[in-house]
């Protein structure tokens, strides 16, 4: 006599559903969590990056390490107050004895050089002494040895730069002194640029004799009223981002 099969109950059919629904389950919940970390990381980055920007002290040659000199400069920069008790100091890394012009002495040098901590971060002035002759916006042979250092310190930051130029109001040389100021601000921001320096960084003022510097400690023979600043823009901004 033939025995009966038994007959399989339903439930233990669709068992191996109830596992596949499981491991499904579980693989979504790994992908979706391998997303957020994707997300979270990008977005870390991402502040990191600005953060960095904003400071204004990374290198952009990534590959190389930044020469002692001017890793000193750039930690005087970070440090406006410092910088503001260390003026001489300050120019003594930027402009060592090995790059002045033949034309001017450590005094001349001195004497022609402001270093001012401003709102939104520290300016290099120059007169126009060591950059201009008189009445002309084209720079001298001078200039560009003085400006050389100045755009080698720029290239290992991503702070933003304004060049803004000042004159009085001599009678005699030129009366348009407020095109003058602007064509002198745009001399130096050629020259910046020429040397590799990104354009998006820089901002261009020209103000005439309508901005004078008062300078009562300085020599009378000293005329910062004509002059050229350079403002690098090392503080963060409120509400930047």
């Amino acid at each position: 006599m033939a025995r009966k099969k038994k007959k399989s109950s339903g439930l233990q059919a669709g068992a191996w559903m109830v596992t596949f629904s499981d491991l499904m389950t579980l693989l979504l919940t790994f992908f979706v969590l391998l997303l957020t970390m994707s997300s979270m990381d990008k977005s870390i980055f991402t502040k990191v990056n600005m953060f960095m920007n904003d400071v204004g002290f990374v290198t952009p040659r990534g590959a190389g390490r930044i020469p002692t000199t001017y890793k000193l400069i750039l930690d005087l920069l970070e440090n406006p107050l410092e910088l503001s008790q260390k003026p001489d100091r300050f120019k003594e890394l930027l402009f060592p004895d090995d790059v002045l012009p033949q034309e001017i002495s450590r005094s001349t040098l001195n004497e022609n050089i402001l270093v001012l901590e401003r709102d939104d971060g520290v300016a290099l002035v120059l007169t126009d002494k060591l950059l201009f002759a008189p009445g002309s916006s084209e720079l001298s042979p001078q200039a560009l040895e003085i400006l050389k250092p100045v755009a080698e310190v720029l290239a290992y930051m991503y702070s933003d730069v304004n060049i803004s130029a000042h004159s009085d109001n001599p009678p005699g040389v030129r009366s348009d002194n407020l095109e003058l100021s602007g064509d002198r601000a745009l001399a130096v921001l050629k020259y910046f640029l020429e040397s590799g320096l990104d354009p998006i960084r820089f901002s261009l003022s020209g103000y005439g004799p309508y901005w004078p510097i008062e300078t009562p400690d300085l020599n009378e023979d000293v005329n910062f009223n004509r002059r050229v600043e350079i403002l690098v823009k090392t503080n963060s901004h409120i509400g930047g981002y």
